[in-house]
């Protein structure tokens, strides 16, 4: 099926990659390519496999999925990475969320909703909950500063307040009635000209310094 989304699994634990599985497996347009028991293996299944998302634990033997994302980043790996984690704790999810994940889940999440944060993440969408974004919105308040906001066309900036509000390439393209190849140029001059690292960082620093809607 050509809209198949592919996921890879990381998680050390092979019980709740059993789980994910099964959650998965009954969704017709989610296949699951593979699994991983740690962060490492999950880099090198992900150049192998070339998923769509990556479902990742945080805490992890080894390899933590912290330091996989980062390594995702280096190698510009084009999967959305969406955090399933046990633990609540912002000092746990941030630095996952700032390393360059797309959101995060719990993994008592129920099964649709799990299907439907995927599919949100594959959209290009952000998965933030309202304490989680603030903590973030309060650790990237020295790392941008208004002024780069001068650098910005006007086009950006409408670009730029359309992610903040958690629109998708496609839905951006269709708002402002462009090609989805001009919306990723946008974005990507966005993020040169601002010093950030991916979306979540560019929704957040719209939100700071309001440019979202």
């Amino acid at each position: 099926m050509a809209d198949t989304i592919k996921v890879l699994l990381v998680d050390d634990h092979q019980v709740v990659r059993r789980g994910l599985r099964t959650f998965l497996e009954v969704q017709d347009d989610i296949e699951v390519v593979g699994e991983a028991a740690d962060g490492a293996e999950g880099v090198a299944l992900a150049q192998e496999l070339q998923p769509d998302v990556i479902l990742m634990d945080v805490k992890m033997p080894g390899t933590d999925g912290v330091d996989a994302l980062r390594r995702l980043r280096e190698l510009d790996h084009s999967a959305r990475v969406l955090i399933v984690t046990s633990f609540t704790e912002q000092r746990t999810v941030v630095p996952a969320l700032r390393a360059g994940a797309a959101g995060y889940v719990y993994k008592d999440v129920d099964p649709d909703a799990l299907a439907g944060a995927i599919r949100s993440v594959h959209a290009g969408h952000v998965l933030l909950q309202a304490e989680v974004a603030g903590a973030l919105l309060a650790q990237e308040e020295t790392n941008a500063g208004q002024g780069r906001a001068g650098s910005l066309t006007e086009r950006e900036r409408e670009v730029l307040g359309l992610i903040a509000d958690g629109r998708s390439n496609r839905e951006i393209a269709r708002a402002l009635v462009l090609s989805e190849k001009t919306v990723k140029t946008h974005v990507s001059n966005i993020l040169m000209k601002l010093d950030l690292a991916d979306r979540t960082q560019a929704a957040l620093w719209a939100v700071r310094h309001g440019l979202s809607g």
